[in-house]
């Protein structure tokens, strides 16, 4: 038991042979097995047990028919989480639903742009996006984050047509402050670019920062807030979403696209369950599970920098995603770093070239502080093995 909590975060729960993409999926993405993952976005804690616990009684019942998520205690849990967790009161009828925030980005790319119209993006970029984008026969248009010139510039061309906010922002971590998102959304308006906010991290913000929601900063023309419970309290496999969708007639269409064109009008009856019991009750659980996280990246800032002091490396704001620009230390490319991670060091890091910035690493710390541990220095030792090697570029 970690130290002055009541939930465990120190026991290593085997996941191995339970078909998870991160231990059992890592041969696919890397060509080894047997590595020691820290990769896809979700975390080898247990959720919150007031969430198995809702779960276990739902399993009880044992029917497990067709299912609505119309129904009033999954609207007032978020209409609760919303007002306690983040100080904003949400409009209940403006909520929409899908099996996952990927799946309901892409509708709203069908229904707000056409095949080679122009989405733009902040970079680096999340691999889901590019894939919807590409995958739709859009133009990804990226954008530096922080680049407010850049944005205005892509925004303003005649055919760029949704702008995707990752907020916070995947994989860098950071927080928008209102005063940025307002920004954007009045950037927005004035070149009548629809708005997606992708909010699923939006849980996971650390002290001395605040999540901002889409509602909050909306302005006039076509938005969507999408997100999930499942990355802040860890249940992505149940396959469950929500959205809020500003315009009616907006909100209308995606439903009937959805429920007709789709055929999912009938959700998850166990990601509801555990989405009104996360909202409901468990937000204790969270705080402390943000707090380990944090440790954790206390602990890799720490390592980091005493080994290669020119890193300089604070902890994002926000996630349990550590991005980490290697270029300082002398690794200016993925390939080399990437070999002798998994051939010498038998670690899988997620390479900085799959968002877009080579250079980089994104090291997954939502796992036990053993594992952090083992993971980072065996990061700093691949680090070192390139730089004596003379290898640093692809």
């Amino acid at each position: 038991m970690s130290s002055g909590a009541r939930y465990d975060f120190d026991t290593v729960v085997d996941r191995r042979g339970t078909w998870c993409v991160q231990w059992d999926g890592v041969a696919d993405r890397f060509g080894v097995d047997g590595l020691l993952p820290f990769t896809i976005s979700d975390m080898d804690f247990e959720t919150a047990p007031e969430v198995l616990t809702a779960l276990r009684a739902r399993l009880d019942h044992g029917v497990f028919g067709y299912t609505d998520w119309r129904q009033g205690d999954f609207r007032a849990a978020i209409a609760h989480w919303y007002t306690t967790r983040h100080g904003t009161e949400v409009d209940t009828g403006q909520l929409v639903y899908g099996p996952s925030v990927l799946s309901q980005l892409s509708q709203l790319l069908q229904m707000w742009s056409s095949e080679g119209d122009g989405v733009v993006v902040h970079t680096p970029t999340y691999d889901g996006f590019r894939k919807a984008i590409t995958g739709l026969g859009r133009e990804l248009r990226g954008v530096p984050v922080g680049d407010g010139a850049a944005l205005e510039r892509e925004l303003a061309r005649p055919d760029s047509k949704v702008l995707i906010v990752c907020s916070p922002h995947n994989p860098t971590g950071r927080v928008w402050t209102e005063a940025e998102l307002r920004e954007m959304s009045s950037l927005a308006a004035r070149h009548g670019v629809a708005v997606v906010s992708d909010e699923i991290h939006a849980d996971f913000v650390h002290e001395g920062h605040a999540h901002v929601p889409w509602t909050r900063v909306a302005d006039d023309g076509r938005w969507a807030l999408i997100t999930s419970a499942s990355k802040a309290f860890n249940f992505p496999a149940l396959n469950g979403s929500y959205g809020l969708i500003g315009d009616a007639a907006d909100r209308t269409e995606f439903l009937r696209r959805m429920e007709t064109a789709e055929g999912l009008a009938s959700p998850a009856v166990l990601s509801l369950t555990a989405h009104v019991a996360a909202y409901r009750e468990a937000d204790a659980w969270l705080d402390a599970v943000r707090a380990y996280v944090a440790d954790n990246l206390a602990l890799v800032a720490r390592r980091l920098n005493e080994a290669f002091p020119e890193l300089g490396w604070e902890p994002p704001q926000a996630g349990y995603l550590a991005w980490i620009d290697l270029r300082p230390a002398g690794v200016d490319g993925d390939e080399t770093l990437q070999r002798v991670l998994i051939e010498r060091e038998r670690i899988a890091v997620m390479p900085g070239g799959v968002y877009g910035a080579e250079g980089f690493v994104r090291l997954n710390v939502g796992c036990p502080r053993s594992k952090v541990e083992a993971g980072v220095e065996a990061l700093i030792r691949g680090v070192r093995q390139v730089r004596a090697e003379g290898g640093a570029g692809a």
